[in-house]
């Protein structure tokens, strides 16, 4: 009988590049349980179901910028030699598609599953963040008020002028 497969935490692995959450194809390779050269062999040979909001290369900045996230070799060190492919959503639920393991199949659930909790995420957060700005926006409102009652009642809180002493004595 077969170990059964830990599940990995997909949400840690999804980037965001060029304002797209995406998956590196070495992670999707590991999660499908195939090695990343094979992976990409398999998605070169079905470039035709890859449009550009699929999947693209990634430039050196970006792939810079990414070293700086995550760890990976350093160019000219061994590791990978060409800029890696990321997957969109669609585009990963696509390669799923196309690997025929068992294990694949099982982890495209998990994948999909993790972009689906992570919109849900996305969309909980703008409903928070709209209403404390709504929140924010009545606190000024009331802030304003209070400072102008303040105003009004600072002169009513002096203490009332005492009329002039009279003086003793004689007055010349």
């Amino acid at each position: 009988m077969p170990k059964p497969t830990p599940v990995p935490d997909v949400q840690n692995l999804v980037l965001t590049l060029r304002g797209k959450r995406v998956l590196l194809d070495s992670d999707l390779a590991k999660l499908y349980g195939v090695p990343t050269k094979v992976f990409n062999q398999t998605i070169q040979r079905n470039a035709e179901r890859f449009p550009a909001d699929f999947l693209f290369h990634i430039t050196e900045e970006e792939l810079g910028f990414l070293r700086s996230q995550i760890v990976t070799s350093k160019a000219g060190r061994g590791g990978r030699r060409y800029l890696p492919y990321v997957f969109t959503e669609h585009g990963a639920i696509m390669a799923a598609t196309l690997l025929r393991s068992e294990r694949a199949i099982r982890m495209s659930v998990f994948v999909i599953r993790a972009f689906v909790q992570m919109r849900e995420t996305i969309a909980a957060n703008a409903t928070i963040l709209k209403r404390l700005a709504e929140i924010d926006k009545t606190l000024i409102e009331h802030d304003g008020a209070l400072r102008a009652i303040w105003r009004q009642l600072q002169p009513l809180l002096q203490p009332p002028a005492e009329p002039p002493k009279r003086r003793i004595g004689f007055l010349s």
